[in-house]
This record gives C-alpha cells, structure tokens and sequence, in this order.
C-alpha cells in the first residue's frame, strides 16, 4: 500500500467469523486506509509484536488493515504493558461471556480505569476510534496525551477508526517509552549555558527523576551540578531537557550516571535572550522573554506539564524546532540567581522566586530582593547574568503599595486561606509568610503553598509541624512589608 496524504473511510461490512471464539480477530471490517504510514513501516511493527506475543493473526493473516475492535485493544494492551494481575478488582462485565478470549484482558483493563465500559457494557466488537486509542494508551503508559497523539502524527485523524496495522505502530513505538530503572544515556549535548538535552535508551522511573535521587544519579566533572530534576520532553521517547549550573564555554565536562561514565559533553557560552527587566513589587522583579522571538520556557515543551497547559503546549523536535522556529529553551530556574545593581551603588545577588516563571500565560520569570531590602523610587537599576542578556535591562523602581490582606480562613489545622483584596497576578504570594498569633501571644509561622493561587486567595501551610488549636482565634498578620493587614483573624474550629 502506497501511502496517502489522509484516511479514505473505506468501511466493508464482511459477515463476522466466530468472533467470541477467535483469538484475537472479531470481524473482518475493512478499516480506513493508512495516511503516510508505509507498507514497511507497518508489517515491520506488526511483525515485532508477533515475535513477542503481543499481536496474534488469524489463519496465518495478521488482517493488518482491518478494523481494530474493543476487545481486541483490551488484549493489546493488556500484553504490550505487561498489565497482568495489576487491577484491584477487575470488572465486571454485563455484555460479554466470561469464557470468551478477551474477557479476562478487557476486565483488568477496565478494572485499572484504561478502558471504560458504562455501566458494565464493554462493546467488545465495537470499532476503536483514533480517539479512543489516543486516550488509552496514555492512561497504560502513564503519559500525556500529546506525546502519544505525537507519535500518532502519521495517521491520526479526529473521529476516524484505526486499524491493526496503525495500533501495532503506535504500540511499538510506546513499549519503547517504558520506564525503566536501568535507562541508560545514549547522547548529551549542551543547549545553552544552563541546559542539557540528554537522551537515554528508555525513560526514567518516576523515583529516578525526583530531585533528591537525580542529583545523586547526575554527576559531573569540573563542579558543574544538576539543580533541578530532568524534564521528559513532549513527544520523545527518551529525551530529555536537563538544567544546570552555569557551564564554562568550551570546558570539556563529563557526565557520570549511576555511576557509569555516561558520556562527554563541551560547555557552551548562549546566553537566554530576554526581553526587558520589570519590577513588580517594592522587593520583587522579573525578566520577560517571548516565544514570538523564539524563546519557550520548558512548561510549554515538557510531557509533565503538557496537559495542563492546553493549547499552548507544543512538541519539538530532536533539533529544538516547531513549525518552522528554532527556539531557545529556558530550564527549570530553581537555584537560579541574577545581579540587580543601582546606579552608583553596590551589586545586589536576587534569586528566583520559585514556581514564577511561566505563569498567567506569560513568560516571566521572578527575582527578589534578600530579605529586608527593598528597591528604592526613583532610583534607575540593571539587571545582569551569567546565563541571558537582557535586552531591556534597566528600570527606574517606582513606590509599589503593599498587598493587603483582607481575610482568612482555616483550610485544616495545618493549613489556611489567605485572601487579599485584589489578585496579586502571576504568583507573587509566591515566597509570602504570614505569623498566625495566638491571644496568650503563642505564634505559628505559615508560608505560600507554591501554585495554590486562584485569584486573590492563597493557601498557606504552617512551618515546623505547628498547628491551630481548635477554637482559637489567631490574629493574621504577614511576615514583612510584602503586605498589610487590619483585624484579620482565622479559628480553626
């Protein structure tokens, strides 16, 4: 088969074979045809999940364009990821004979929420729709959505049915995006001055991306350190963006992992291009970059953040391009630091304000001040790094009014709401204590939970294991100038 630019609905109604007794064929439905996938691409695919067990035909045919049905996918699914045993309690199933062959793969299926049956109908022979099948491997691989439609690109189709042959492709390319704890890196190269584009033979367990155990995982010559956890990329495989410390430009570093010798790498001296410095608060700035000029922080481009960003989530490519732009990739700015200097006066170090710098839409990275100073009117600032040239990177700081806090509520005895009287925008509770004290003057410290801002309300959890006593009331002041409050109180009742 030659392949076409787009599916031709070609669905012929061919009288069923047995289909409760088959192993793994129910109907003889002609599927649509294959959009740019090729004769090769498929039968090689199909023939790599014959030779493991996965995929089986019938009468010697592997009916690679035929419709592919429900129970059918429950099957492929089932044996692709390895899902024996793995449900709580299967389902169970109003609209299927318990003896038939795909009873016992659809109930564990359904049981571990991959695939739905309303009300205990299954639809065993019901056709599988691009949709569908988009859906359901995700929720087996434990992806996102976007990843998977991405490597669907060939032949996906909104509302169309799939085939065999197109299931097999997609499944051979997932078994691949398997976690596993003996990934190992095939090639590293430097993007920027604080960033890495890694590429394993698998991907990463969950355990090994965390952090703590990705640092120790991560180790690099010459003092160069990860700071923070590697990010899959949305649509790879195995690929993924890695932050570090600033990189000297042309060092050679080596990258040892789990204690093998992982591959060498030379440092590299691109800065991030930013667009201007602004202040935001009395103590707080931040640096704008803009991906109409080609600069994408990591959230838009990472499988992790990829549902939650909708539409503006995108996938690139092995050479960090998207329909036709090449873009720089801004990392993870956790441990990140820039230099904001007064005119006339001394350097000030600002750090990043975690879990600010792409938020409300925006590309906006945040810098505060260390505690206690503050930014003076009338006085112009520049803004300097080691790793982006800010285009715009002076400001002449202006008096900023304090939040004000205009109420508070007990979330439980660990944890309250903070609402203020307007929305404060693009995290800037982000960092915020507040002291919760007690009329026999007893005080508990709460600080910001990261990303729990809706609107002009915060959530905070109390420091040092502390919690409210019930029926006491505790007068809400903020820790700092960052804001004001008058009369607040919280009871946790």
């Amino acid at each position: 088969m030659n392949p076409i630019s787009k599916k031709v609905a070609a669905i012929l109604t061919i009288a069923a074979l047995g289909a409760a007794s088959l192993p793994s064929v129910a109907t003889n439905v002609q599927a649509a045809s294959v959009s740019q996938l090729s004769d090769q691409e498929i039968q090689a695919a199909v023939k790599e999940l014959n030779r493991l067990g996965i995929m089986e035909g019938y009468l010697n045919k592997m009916n690679e364009n035929n419709q592919l049905t429900r129970a059918e996918l429950a099957k492929l699914v089932y044996k692709t990821f390895d899902l024996k045993d793995k449900a709580e309690q299967p389902a169970e199933l109003t609209d299927a004979n318990p003896k038939a062959w795909y009873y016992d793969y659809a109930a564990e299926v359904v049981g571990l929420g991959i695939m739905q049956a309303e009300n205990g109908a299954f639809n065993p022979q019901g056709a599988v729709t691009d949709d569908e099948l988009v859906q359901v491997v995700a929720k087996a691989l434990q992806r996102d959505v976007k990843s998977v439609q991405h490597w669907m690109e060939a032949f996906y189709t909104a509302g169309s049915t799939v085939s065999r042959g197109e299931t097999a492709h997609l499944l051979h390319t997932a078994r691949q995006a398997i976690p596993s704890e003996n990934a190992k890196i095939t090639n590293v190269r430097s993007l920027n001055a604080i960033t890495l584009i890694v590429t394993f033979d698998k991907p990463l367990t969950a355990a090994d991306e965390a952090f703590a155990k990705a640092k120790e995982d991560f180790v690099f010559s010459s003092g160069l350190t990860l700071t923070n956890m590697p990010r899959l990329k949305t649509g790879s495989v195995s690929t993924y963006i890695v932050p570090t410390s600033v990189q000297q430009p042309g060092m050679t570093y080596t990258l040892t992992h789990k204690g093998k010798k992982a591959g060498s790498f030379e440092g590299i001296g691109t800065k991030l291009e930013m667009t201007e410095a602004r202040q935001v608060a009395g103590d707080t700035f931040e640096l704008e970059s803009l991906k109409g000029s080609g600069v994408v922080d990591y959230g838009y481009v990472i499988a992790a953040y990829s549902g939650g960003r909708g539409e503006n989530a995108f996938v690139l490519n092995d050479r960090e391009q998207a329909n036709g732009t090449t873009y720089q990739v801004i990392p993870s700015m956790q441990a990140r630091q820039v230099t904001i200097t007064p005119e006339n006066g001394q350097p000030i170090v600002a750090k990043y304000v975690p879990f600010t710098q792409s938020t409300d839409g925006k590309q906006e990275p945040k810098f505060r001040l260390p505690e206690g100073q503050k930014l003076i009117p009338g006085v112009k600032y520049t803004v300097t790094s080691d790793w982006a040239n800010v285009a715009n990177a002076s400001f002449v700081a202006k008096a900023f009014e304090p939040l004000q806090i205009t109420g508070a509520e007990a979330v439980s005895e660990t944890s309250i709401q903070v609402a203020l009287a307007q929305d404060p925008g693009d995290e800037l509770f982000s960092g915020r204590s507040v002291v919760l004290t007690a009329p026999n003057g007893d005080k508990l410290t709460a600080t910001y939970k990261y990303s729990s801002r809706k609107g002009a309300v915060g959530v905070f959890d109390i420091a040092d294991k502390g919690a409210m006593s019930a029926g006491t009331a505790y007068t809400v002041t903020p820790a700092g100038e960052w804001a004001t409050a008058s009369a607040v109180t919280v009871t946790m009742e």
